[in-house]
């Protein structure tokens, strides 16, 4: 068991959900958001397991240069839909082709986790995919739902702790995973660090 307590940690990001889950989970740590321009990453290239451990790394990096003793977490969440990288939408008409795409047939929600602390060189990357199986959206239901502007800055462009009670049949795999921190895997990292 980790003592949350003796854990100094930088959370590099911008999500209000990662932030909410390692409160729940009783973390003490400070954000900072990272400087990464995502659009620099050609997804095209790289296969989507792989692009969310670069861009989880990159994010923390980001940040560890600036807090070289603390153990600085960076994550990265990405919609695979049979191989193609689904990001955040650019606006309401692109949310809405990922909507009528994601929700087609089931895909993979992948979280990477980056933790560096530059002090000992350490950098762990890990991850973690659940498989979501949607429910069939009628076509009143994705006109809410983009109404309802809960797919922005959302990768897949959907919230699973906001609207999928409504859009998802079932999960294989971390609920926490889909919304964007997998803390089964985030608990066992730590411990192992902390632990030694």
């Amino acid at each position: 068991m980790t003592d949350k307590s003796k854990v100094s940690i930088v959370l590099a990001s911008s999500s209000p959900r990662r932030k909410q889950l390692l409160l729940k989970a009783g973390y003490k740590f400070i954000v900072v958001e990272p400087d990464v321009d995502e659009s620099a990453f050609d997804t095209e290239k790289i296969e989507p397991l792989r692009y969310a451990k670069i861009l989880a790394l990159a994010k923390a990096n980001s940040v560890a240069k600036k807090f070289p003793q603390d153990i600085v977490i960076g994550a990265d969440t990405i919609v695979d839909f049979k191989g193609q990288i689904i990001g955040k939408p650019a606006d309401a008409k692109d949310a809405e082709r990922i909507v009528r795409k994601l929700f087609s047939a089931s895909h993979k929600v992948i979280t990477a986790i980056a933790i560096v602390r530059l002090s000992d060189n350490m950098k762990i990357v890990e991850a973690d995919t659940t498989i979501v199986h949607p429910k069939k959206m009628t076509e009143t239901e994705i006109a809410e739902h983009i109404k309802g502007m809960s797919w922005l800055n959302k990768a897949g462009a959907y919230a699973i702790q906001e609207t999928g009670d409504k859009f998802v049949d079932r999960i294989e795999g971390s609920l926490t995973n889909v919304m964007g921190m997998p803390m089964e895997l985030l608990e066992k990292l730590l411990a192992g660090i902390v632990n030694k």
